[in-house]
């Protein structure tokens, strides 16, 4: 092919390309842009063609050079030598020589539990670690009721609530709670711990401010972190600092856009056993516009004279607070958890909380169960006069009489928090770890000695750092749960044991960790 002709082949390509690129729709356009531009600034034209082609270019190119090898090589010895070294992160932390010893002395009940219950080993010991506060485990006419809805209804609904897992009688117990509190409805939840831990995300989001104490239970701090809501914090039953924080969130949200802003609380604390200023925070709430959630777990069925709560007990309208949290697997014997409160904040947890919406629904024997001891307690309110005589009782023999703890636990609280004396703590210089360690060899001494307590579990909120609490730490402590099921003579004598097993315990050589001289 000589140059006339290879120049008219070139000559015919370019035309087809020609034709073929004003085919395309918008090239008119293309092509007056190029030659406008050409016209008006050669250079830039160029410019722009070089870049034109470095995007295509670096569009086409590899990530990494494949021209050279960019690794080390290695030996198969030096190979098996690595794989040889490698150890797995572990799946959990190694427990700690007291776990190891907690988890080793756990006693097993054999049998129900009740005021006098007979373990594993065959010694029946005086149950003091349960929250049997009434004895209504022991009681017939709610056996035989929750022996007729397991025989009516069977073991569990096999389904989520809203999924054909809702059974009658989980509308009954839910307008039971609701008439029984005094709102306007209620939702029942087939765990108590994952109820308040569900609530909070429910109501609570990215951006929204919750104000909460310090002293909060797990499943609370459970919940603020699910909610990734910005969480501010307030000393601990101290409503100067929640003012002051309360204060100090309106001011910042000053001409911003508008966010929901909760105090979350509980009632009864759990990891102190005091008991919250409820008028104090509904004057809080409105002068600063919140919305209070209230965890009523540990005051539900315990406080006022019928055993609503806290609500009761300080003379509270319940239509002020928000949301009211609580279980009935402490005190009515059943299981499960409700969330209490106007209507349309019912209905909305039956679509937007995960612990209702994924979860089966509550066995219809426990549903009928809690029933059943609401209206034990709303006819009979003698039964909490019963236990809280036996609190009085206990504390008498415990707190003032023992030289080296103090209950801060409320005097109506059947749930009573011993701490070390801080004066104690402070002249042997007692470390948390200490503490823990002391209290752990009173709870095994009182067991020797036929009385079962326990220790408060302070683990979880102690480990739990993601939330900016200040690195809050609650004070290792003992919980003696009273029952009305023990008459008074086993009440002050159980009471005698435990001071005793406590004084045998803080009163040897070992423990005297400086050297000072015992009480």
């Amino acid at each position: 092919m000589d140059l006339q002709e290879a120049q008219a082949h070139l000559a015919n390509l370019l035309r087809v390309a020609s034709d073929a690129f004003h085919k395309v729709p918008g090239s008119a356009v293309l092509v007056r842009y190029i030659r406008s531009s050409y016209q008006n600034d050669p250079v830039r034209s160029a410019i722009e063609l070089v870049l034109f082609i470095f995007f295509i270019r670096y569009l086409l190119s590899p990530s990494y050079s494949t021209s050279k090898e960019n690794y080390v090589k290695l030996t198969e010895e030096e190979i098996d030598e690595l794989v040889d070294e490698w150890t797995p992160e572990p799946l959990v932390a190694a427990p700690t020589p007291q776990e190891e010893a907690e988890l080793e002395k756990i006693p097993v009940i054999a049998g129900p539990t009740g005021p006098k219950s007979k373990l594993a080993n065959g010694k029946t010991v005086t149950n003091l670690a349960s929250y049997n506060f009434y004895n209504f485990n022991a009681n017939e006419q709610i056996k035989d009721k929750a022996i007729q809805a397991l025989r009516t209804y069977g073991v569990g609904p096999c389904g989520p609530p809203q999924f054909y897992g809702t059974q009658d009688v989980h509308m009954k117990t839910e307008a039971d709670i609701a008439s029984y509190l005094g709102t306007e409805g209620c939702i029942v939840y087939a765990h108590a711990f994952s109820t308040i831990s569900s609530v909070i995300p429910s109501f609570c989001k990215r951006g929204d401010i919750i104000v909460a104490d310090r002293g909060v239970n797990y499943s609370i701090r459970r919940g603020l972190e699910i909610s990734r809501s910005s969480v501010k914090w307030y000393n601990h039953n101290d409503f100067e600092d929640l003012e002051q924080v309360m204060r100090k969130v309106v001011k910042e949200q000053a001409g911003k856009k508008l966010t929901r802003r909760f105090i979350v609380t509980e009632a009864l604390f759990e990891t102190t056993g005091d008991i919250n200023d409820l008028p104090k925070l509904i004057e809080l709430k409105e002068k600063y516009k919140f919305r209070l959630m209230l965890d009523e777990t540990w005051s539900f069925g315990v406080l006022g004279r019928t055993g609503r709560g806290l609500t009761e007990a300080q003379n509270v309208d319940p239509s002020q607070v928000d949301m009211i949290v609580g279980s009935l697997a402490g005190p009515l014997c059943a299981g499960g958890g409700f969330c209490a409160g106007a209507k349309e904040v019912v209905e909305h947890q039956r679509v937007s909380s995960t612990a209702y919406t994924f979860s089966a629904a509550l066995p219809a024997m426990l549903a009928v169960t809690a029933s059943e001891c609401i209206n034990l307690l709303q006819s009979n309110p003698e039964i909490l006069q019963q236990c809280r005589d036996n609190i009085r009782l206990m504390r008498a023999q415990l707190d003032p009489r023992s030289d080296w703890v103090v209950c801060t636990s409320d005097p109506e609280n059947p749930i009573m928090i011993l701490i070390i004396k801080p004066d104690v703590v402070h002249a042997r210089r007692l470390t948390v770890e200490d503490q823990e360690r002391l209290l752990q060899e009173c709870v095994d001494e009182a067991l020797a000695n036929g009385v079962l307590i326990t220790k408060l579990k302070t683990a979880p909120i102690a480990k739990h750092t993601s939330l900016k609490d200040g690195s809050y730490v609650p004070t290792p402590a003992l919980k003696v749960c009273v029952t009305s099921g023990l008459s008074k003579k086993d009440v002050e004598k159980a009471g005698v044991t435990i001071r005793h097993a406590i004084t045998k315990v803080m009163t040897r050589k070992t423990n005297n960790k400086l050297g000072v001289p015992t009480a």
